[in-house]
């Protein structure tokens, strides 16, 4: 950010959002904390993840964040996805655009959330801003009203429905140049921008460097159909045992149980472990035990979780569909299989477990390399030019520069660098855990009064916190009434 513009108020409304795992959630969390950093006055508007809802001071990715949860209800069907019930989200909508009064409000999809808030920024004259994260093939299975053989004509309605409510934004952009070819290609929607996820590497990188001495495949998201879990098993499962690997599940979702019938049923249940969720340092640490990530997913509009193990310094293998060519090159940083192609899959594990040293140190380089275009930096600095309106011709990140997937030289003085950077920031991560506990005591005055002045109520609603704005208001009503007269 420019240093002599002044801070934003970015309203940031999210249909998923933490402790949700799933891509577009750990954007909109990375995204909301990096502009919070940089001192922008960030509200996330987002469904609740239980019967609390309300406006909250919660902490994410270190940094303390004005999150307003709305009411919800868990998705039938689904295990983890929550959805807000529409029929009066337009007002609630309307009254928090009115009291936040936001520079730019930027949508995480298009579904409810984003639907309501992105009318409500229409009506007010805000500048607005989408970015699509979701593909119908991702929702249609979990709706109880579509029947099978109905599902192409609901796909063709879904992208429509989709490019009506996206084309109300100034801006829409998407994760990759595929994920926005894919949009431009099933609606009339041109000029999307591609604007990495972003990561931030250092939380990845560590000292440990990739081993197949425990050779151990990671998988990590969520546990629905989409991502194809079943043919990783299937295809584990025919790796011979005298290897000794292991496979290992982050995540939790929909097909769980239906997983681990599955691994049951092939013998496979004393090598597969179901880990469900994981807090951030699990996540860092299920990366460092990995020889490999495997993404068998065919509906990946980028894929943070392989981004993430890419950041680690770890080969990856993926379905060839979708983005996911767009961060594994077949041969250079991992291997490529055609989607659900069960015997292709356990070929290529194999050829990892059974790699050289030098051959997993190349592969883990790699992936290191073509990271660096992914840094979380660019993307933030990309996204505060668009809500500025500053944005100067097209602006991407550098992973969709010509460059990008160019062969590395020197990668060895790359991975050092990381695993330096990896040791400065663990060294500081007591030190920013202090530093926040001592910052959430600093704002909490400054955030009560606050919502006590826009009338919003705080923490768990309790009578506690509504006598103690109701006195607040009296007072300021007796001021009122003195100089009145």
């Amino acid at each position: 950010m420019t240093s002599n513009l002044k801070p934003l108020t970015v309203v940031i409304g999210c249909d998923t959002f933490p402790p949700d795992i799933n891509g577009a959630a750990r954007f909109a969390e990375r995204l909301s904390a990096g502009l919070a950093e940089r001192s922008h006055d960030v509200h996330v508007i987002a469904p609740s993840v239980n019967k609390r809802y309300g406006t909250y001071r919660e902490v994410h990715s270190g940094i303390p964040i004005v999150v307003h949860r709305l009411k919800s209800y868990r998705l039938p069907q689904h295990k983890t996805l929550r959805f807000v019930w529409p029929f009066t989200l337009q007002k609630r909508t309307d009254t928090l655009l009115s009291a936040i009064a936001p520079d730019v409000v930027h949508i995480q999809s298009h579904l409810v959330v984003g639907r309501y808030l992105s009318k409500s920024a229409l009506k007010q004259g805000v500048r607005l801003i989408a970015t699509n994260h979701t593909m119908p093939e991702n929702l249609i299975r979990y709706s109880v009203f579509i029947p099978k053989f109905a599902e192409k004509v609901a796909m063709r309605w879904a992208w429509a429905d989709a490019a009506k409510i996206l084309k109300r934004a100034s801006v829409i952009t998407t994760p990759t140049r595929k994920a926005a070819d894919i949009l431009e290609s099933n609606t009339d929607i041109r000029g999307v921008l591609a604007i990495s996820c972003g990561i931030d590497a250092k939380e990845f990188a560590h000292a440990s460097r990739v081993s197949n001495e425990n050779p151990r495949a990671l998988f990590v998201g969520r546990l629905d159909y989409e991502k194809h879990i079943h043919v990783l098993i299937e295809a584990f499962a025919a790796v011979p045992k005298t290897l000794g690997a292991q496979l290992e599940l982050v995540g939790d979702g929909g097909e769980r149980a239906s997983l681990e019938r599955w691994a049951e049923e092939l013998k496979v249940k004393d090598r597969v472990s179901f880990m469900g969720h994981v807090d951030e340092q699990g996540l860092r640490d299920a990366y460092e035990r990995a020889t490999v990530f495997v993404m068998p997913s065919i509906a990946e509009l980028q894929s943070i979780a392989t981004m993430e193990a890419m950041a680690s310094g770890r080969p990856v293998i993926g379905a060839n569909a979708a983005a996911l060519p767009h961060l594994i090159h077949d041969g250079e940083n991992g291997y490529l299989f055609e989607p659900e192609d069960v015997t292709m899959l356990t070929r290529r594990l194999i050829e990892v477990f059974q790699a050289k040293p030098a051959e997993l140190n190349r592969l883990a380089n790699n992936s290191l390399h073509l990271i660096k275009s992914h840094d979380i930096g660019r993307t933030l600095d990309i996204f505060e030019n668009i809500y500025r309106d500053l944005a100067s011709g097209v602006e991407v990140t550098d992973d969709n520069l010509e460059d990008y997937a160019s062969r590395f030289s020197g990668t060895e003085a790359s991975l050092e660098q990381l695993r330096a950077a990896a040791k400065a920031f663990r060294d500081a991560a007591q030190g920013l855990r202090d530093g926040v506990l001592e910052r959430l005591s600093d704002v909490r005055g400054e955030v009560v009064e606050r919502f006590e002045e826009i009338g919003f109520e705080v923490s768990s609603r309790s009578a506690k916190a509504r006598k103690r704005v109701e006195k607040t208001i009296a007072k300021a009503l007796e001021r009122f009434r003195r100089h009145d007269r």
